[in-house]
């Protein structure tokens, strides 16, 4: 009977097709996990029928050395180094000179049996020669005490007795441990080959193929012996990856040229460069039912708050998906809240921008596959700030961190004033500007909301097209394309040129937002604003305003208030949010956090005076 192996749930038993069992699969599928067999054809037989008998999947049988025991190396192709299974594993086995564990104990049993002859005859002699000497003494003394004689019979016949009792004892001590190290010997035989013959360092052994099988869709090799019950996984994980490359979503002037790619384990050696700490941690997660990836929590122990990376590893812990295409979805997963429209957690693509986070005690999340880590507990103000701040000097860091936020503030407001001003206010418009906006729009035949919607809608459209088109074309699709059309539509009368010039100008300001996540806020937010001004004017823009800023005071990352530092205000956090202090004086870190280590350098000040 054919038998159907799933791997989603908790159960630990095989599933059999046939509906009358009792243990036949659900149509949602349940994981097992059943003991590895002796026999090695029925081993390799159960692992394709396991796996749906996978084209790629390479199965290399031989014989360990020179012995005649079978054994079969197996590794999916593609997703395993080739090169060092053939070397380090194949080739070692086939010129391995160990001898079989079974001909070592039969030579030993056979040393052991003929030094029992020898000890036997040896003792038989001698009885013969006690006997012969004790007749010829009884004839000729016949005439001594017949009682004694008698009496050494039965003392030489009791010994002998006690002789054959003890051989019959050794011979079954014998058999015994003959029968034990023949149970050993297969056993014996494969810790030779993992601590004698593979080159490999990371190597462990199961008794399960449920660990065989998901170590072998994760580019393990996997070695089996026959006759054993228990197999070698070894870590040869290979494949193409994509090498280290410039981040494409942070770039910077003055900065680091590194970004995270998909494989983790490279993401991780990222990060152990930058801290050279031995209090540096990475606790290992597995997420994913089907997919078995990989997830790392980052952190400094002694610095980070227990509380908070405890709260971290239960919310990791409650993740139930089959698979987890980026850590978006950790994320998301994670999140205080799932209907802000703020980041809580803060993704970057730099490994500086990390270590420099997981350094002031927060806690740093990657996941196998995708090139983004996630910073949490984060605050509003994390989100507007830029790793480059910190290599340029201070003014310069304090002025364009400045900018920044005047543009932030461009993007939020500015749709929503203007149209407040032109429907609701227009006296506090000078009034030369009032005519001039008055006489461009006079052949316009929509109101100021529907002029701006259209415009924001249009550029929306144009950004989005630019990410998806090739780059050569894509990066000027937005702002050229932008013009074109609002030079186009202002001459077909359908919009106004301060229209145009508002859109434009809304547009930039979002590019300068650093958080691409920030970024895509600023935009739900900013059609929020709109809404109200062309409902109530400026009072509407002030009344989102208020909504969204009980909303941002309300809101917690990790149980931390996002909108520390101000509120709960903490005044030694101002001088690195609202500018970029000196690094000296820099001496603390954020006192929100509740670090265990919250000096960061010691004080002194510069190091010329």
């Amino acid at each position: 009977m054919s038998m159907r192996y799933i791997f989603t749930g908790n159960s630990n038993k095989p599933k059999n097709n046939n509906t009358n069992n009792n243990n036949s699969p659900n149509n949602k599928g349940e994981e097992f996990s059943i003991t590895i067999e002796k026999d090695l054809a029925k081993n390799i037989e159960t692992i394709k029928t396991m796996l749906g008998n996978p084209s790629d999947l390479v199965v290399r049988e031989t014989k360990v050395g020179s012995t005649e025991t079978k054994c079969a190396i197996l590794y999916i192709s593609g997703i395993t180094n080739s090169d060092l299974v053939n070397n380090n594993i194949l080739k070692a086995v086939q010129s391995s000179k160990i001898q079989s564990s079974q001909n070592k104990d039969q030579s030993n049993n056979n040393s052991n049996q003929s030094s029992n002859d020898q000890k036997n005859n040896q003792s038989n002699k001698e009885q013969s020669n006690n006997s012969q000497s004790s007749d010829n003494q009884t004839s000729s003394n016949k005439s001594m005490n017949q009682g004694t004689n008698n009496s050494q019979l039965n003392n030489d016949s009791q010994s002998q007795n006690s002789q054959s009792n003890n051989n019959n004892q050794s011979q079954n001590s014998q058999s015994g441990n003959e029968q034990s190290n023949n149970s050993q010997s297969n056993s014996t035989l494969l810790d030779q080959i993992l601590t004698e013959v593979i080159a490999i360092t990371d190597s462990k052994k199961v008794k399960t193929l449920d660990e065989l099988s998901f170590a072998l869709l994760s580019g393990n090799s996997i070695f089996i012996l026959d006759g054993e019950q228990t197999t070698l996984i070894m870590d040869t994980v290979g494949g193409e990856k994509r090498s280290i490359d410039e981040p494409q979503s942070e770039s910077v002037i003055r900065g680091s040229r590194v970004g995270f790619v998909e494989n983790i384990n490279t993401n991780l050696s990222l990060i152990r460069k930058e801290i050279k700490d031995p209090n540096l941690r990475f606790d290992i997660h597995e997420i994913g039912r089907r997919s078995k990836q990989k997830l790392a929590v980052c952190y400094v122990a002694g610095i980070v708050n227990e509380d908070i990376l405890d709260e971290v590893n239960r919310r990791l812990k409650t993740i139930d998906i089959d698979f987890a295409p980026d850590s978006g979805v950790v994320e998301q997963w994670i999140e205080d809240s799932f209907l802000s429209p703020f980041p809580q957690i803060l993704d970057t693509e730099r490994p500086d921008r990390l270590t420099y986070n997981i350094l002031q005690g927060k806690i740093g999340i990657l996941v196998d596959g995708s090139p983004f880590g996630l910073i949490t507990p984060i605050t509003l103000g994390d989100a507007l700030l830029s790793i480059e701040d910190y290599n340029q000097r201070w003014l310069l860091g304090s002025l364009l961190r400045f900018l920044r936020y005047i543009s932030a503030f461009i993007a939020v407001f500015l749709p929503a004033i203007y149209v407040a001003l032109i429907a609701y206010h227009p006296g506090m418009i000078p009034s030369q500007l009032t005519f001039s906006i008055a006489a461009t729009r006079e052949n316009v035949p929509f109101p100021a909301i529907v002029e701006v919607l259209l415009m924001a809608v249009t550029f929306e459209i144009l950004q989005e097209a630019g990410i998806r088109m090739p780059k050569a074309i894509g990066a000027t699709i937005g702002i050229v394309g932008g013009i074109v059309i609002g030079e186009v539509a202002v001459s077909a009368g359908i919009v106004g040129p301060a229209t145009v010039i508002v859109t434009s100008l809304t547009g930039i300001a979002t590019f300068t937002i650093p958080n691409n996540s920030l970024a895509m806020a600023v935009r739900v937010i900013r059609y929020a604003l709109l809404i109200g001004a062309s409902i109530l004017g400026l009072y509407g823009i002030i009344l989102v305003f208020i909504l969204l800023a009980i909303h941002v005071v309300n809101l917690k990352s990790m149980g931390i208030p996002y909108s520390s530092p101000f509120a709960p205000y903490f005044l030694g956090d101002l001088k690195n949010l609202l500018i970029r202090a000196p690094i000296t004086t820099l001496t603390k870190r954020p006192p929100y956090l509740k670090t265990d280590d919250i000096k960061k350098i010691n004080d002194g000040g510069q190091s010329s005076k």
